[in-house]
């Protein structure tokens, strides 16, 4: 449930400053909202930018997301003026506005151009991503096969739908999030669910020593 609005004179004053100056008319409210896309520029392309190794989305194209994203994002701030409680500062509410577009867009992004569906190759170094260097490990075509068992047989199909794209065909999570209408905290919660498993039966067979891996994190 959401907290009680913050009385007007309890804001602190940058929050109070904005919404004077966009609730206004004229040439003041012109020279908050720009000042204001400014901003979210900035935070759009700083994002952008700490993503672009997660994303096949580059250069100039990804610059351009960054600018519909703060364009978007003002849009809906304007649109919700009415909403803000007072519970943050008014900026760090205004900046979860561009956040959410930059997630929204980059995930939408992907799938219009997704990477060739990749092959067997993926599962061999599938468990360098956990932190096992099969080279090694004598075990290393059991250590692989009994992964791949869990996959198939332990995880429910949920798990394995999102496991295999995120862990295997390294999916970006803003894409899933895109695609399938899921929460981020959703699919690291899956993630997270499938590990423990794979790894628990890693242990099981002695592949792993009980705190040998560090695939839970």
């Amino acid at each position: 449930m959401k907290g009680a609005r913050v009385p007007a004179e309890d804001l602190d004053e940058g929050s109070s400053a904005w919404l004077h100056r966009l609730g206004t008319a004229g040439a003041e409210r012109r020279a908050a909202e720009r000042d204001l896309h400014a901003r979210l520029v900035r935070i759009a392309l700083a994002e952008t930018r700490r993503r672009a190794a997660s994303t096949p989305v580059t250069g100039p194209e990804l610059d351009d997301v960054a600018h519909q994203a703060a364009g978007d994002a003002m849009l809906a701030i304007l649109a919700k003026l009415a909403d803000f409680r007072g519970e943050s500062r008014f900026i760090t509410w205004a900046y979860r506005f561009v956040i959410l577009e930059v997630s929204a867009k980059l995930g939408r992004h992907y799938w219009r151009n997704p990477p060739v569906a990749l092959d067997a190759g993926q599962w061999q170094r599938l468990p360098d991503r956990f932190g096992i260097d099969l080279a090694r490990h004598a075990e290393a075509a059991g250590i692989l096969a009994e992964v791949r068992r869990v996959v198939d047989e332990e995880l429910t199909a949920h798990q394995r739908r999102i496991f295999v794209a995120v862990v295997v065909d390294q999916i970006p999570r803003d894409a899933l999030v895109a695609e399938l209408g899921l929460q981020k905290n959703a699919i690291y919660k899956v993630i997270f669910d499938a590990r423990r498993k794979i790894r628990r039966a890693l242990v099981a067979k002695g592949y792993l020593e009980e705190s040998g891996w560090s695939g839970d994190e």
